[in-house]
This record gives C-alpha cells, structure tokens and sequence, in this order.
C-alpha cells in the first residue's frame, strides 16, 4: 500500500501526498516533488453555485525515470512510469463563487515529475435537504488530461487546444433504490452517459469549470422492489410526465425540453 505524506510546494498551496510504489527503479532516488520558483502553471477556476461546493481535486504527476515494474494479464512484466497522486482544495477567492488552485506544470525534483492530469468538480452542499438519510450520489465531476496517458478514470474523448472552458447545465436527480436495501441519493444529472467530462488539453494554462444547476427542474427515479421481468425504474419528471424504461439514468434531452419550454412562458 502507498502511504501518504506531507509535502510543501511554493505554491501556497498545502496538499497531501502519495508515495509512489516501494517498487520504482531507481529507489535510491529522492522521489518527492520539488516544482521550480518559476514553473509554469496550470489555473484550474470553478464558479460554483451556492447550493453546490467544490470537491478536493485529485491531482497526479509522472515521471519516465522513476519507473516501476507492472505485469500484464498474462503475467509478463513491464516497465511503467511512475507516478505521485495528491489532493489539493481549492481556494476561495474572497467572498466570491469562485475557487482556485494553481497546479505546477514541471513538479521537479530528481524523478523530473509531469503533471499528468487532474480530477475535480462539484457536489451538493446539504444532500439532507432532499429528505432525510439522503447522500450524495454521482455527477459533475471533470478530467483534464494535459499528456498522452490516460487518467485513473481512462482516456479523454474530448481534445481541446489551448485553455478550456467548459460550461455544462446539471439537473437534480434523486433516485430511490429497494433492491439490495433501501438507499436514496441526489446526483447532478448532466449530458451523457458518463458522470465525468472527460478532457484532453495539452497547452491549457487555464481550466475554467462553471456548472449551471437547474434547481427548479427536478427529476425523480424510483426502482422496482423485486427483481422481475418487465419491472423497470419508474421515472417523473417535472413536467408531471412519468416514464417507465429500462435506462438507468433520466432522458437529459426530455430534461431540456422542460426547461426551455417552461422559461418561454
């Protein structure tokens, strides 16, 4: 297991960090990252709804010379980059809606660390507010990927040059489960499938994030309470419409419709 310790950056910044693997070639090599004064930097900005907060981003760096040794399915070892994973909060700028962090692009030290990519996004500040026992399910998250690897979360099927602003509307969704035990969640239902944009942008200097939530347009699921054939989720949307399908998730487009109809009134 990796194990975490604490390292200081000329960032003002103060983030927790994950030792690579015991493993890494080259282990005589002090392996903490070092960013030079005068690195570059990567702005990562998110403009966040008051009923939201921003999550912790999971920041990660590589190096081709720290490298340890994998295997493949069958067994067959290889060499990898090694990497260091970190969390980094990002900070508030006065009494605004906006959070910041500063990521340096050259993370130095002797195993001449990259930054690799980032995670980070938004959640709901007071889930309980949904109804009682509720928590927090998924959505809003996003990936940059500023090389050519792929993040914890896979590849990006995004690619963008230069900065990147990215502006997306969400949708609250609270889904009641039976099945397996009783469980209710909200989550911020965006466009896709997946719950993570996921992003390639390799000269990106400035991340720009701003989730636009629709409070007013709520969409509800409900699962059956026995597995059985032709029993699907039950969906109402806030139109009144009621939908029941074998999709796992709400119609984003049907959500939209809603909303644009409604604000024409």
């Amino acid at each position: 297991m990796a194990e975490y310790r604490q390292a200081h950056i000329p960032q003002r910044i103060s983030f927790a960090l994950l030792t690579i693997f015991a493993s890494l070639t080259g282990c005589a090599k002090d392996q903490s990252l070092a960013p030079p004064v005068n690195s570059e930097q990567v702005i990562v900005r998110l403009k966040v709804p008051s009923e939201l907060k921003a999550e912790t981003m999971k920041v990660m760096y590589r190096s081709t010379l720290c490298t340890f040794t994998d295997h493949s399915a069958y067994g067959g070892p290889y060499q990898r980059d090694g990497y260091q994973h970190m969390d980094i909060e990002p900070a508030q700028q006065g009494r605004s809606d906006v959070y910041e962090a500063k990521l340096s692009k050259d993370g130095g030290g002797a195993c001449q660390w990259r930054l690799s990519n980032v995670t980070f996004g938004v959640s709901y500040r007071e889930p309980g507010r949904f109804g009682e026992n509720v928590r927090f399910g998924a959505g809003g998250g996003v990936v940059v990927i500023f090389d050519d690897n792929a993040s914890p979360r896979g590849g990006a099927n995004i690619k963008v040059d230069g900065d990147l602003a990215i502006k997306e509307s969400y949708y609250p969704w609270v889904d009641e489960g039976f099945i397996g035990g009783h469980k209710k969640d909200v989550s911020l239902l965006g466009e896709g499938y997946d719950y993570y944009r996921m992003y390639q942008a390799l000269d990106a200097r400035l991340v720009s994030f701003e989730p636009v939530l629709h409070s007013r347009f709520m969409v509800y699921s409900i699962g059956p309470k026995e597995k059985k054939k032709g029993n699907f989720v039950t969906f109402k949307y806030p139109d009144g419409s009621i939908e029941e399908v074998r999709r796992a998730k709400p119609d984003f487009r049907r959500l939209e419709a809603i909303r644009l109809a409604a604000e024409k009134k």
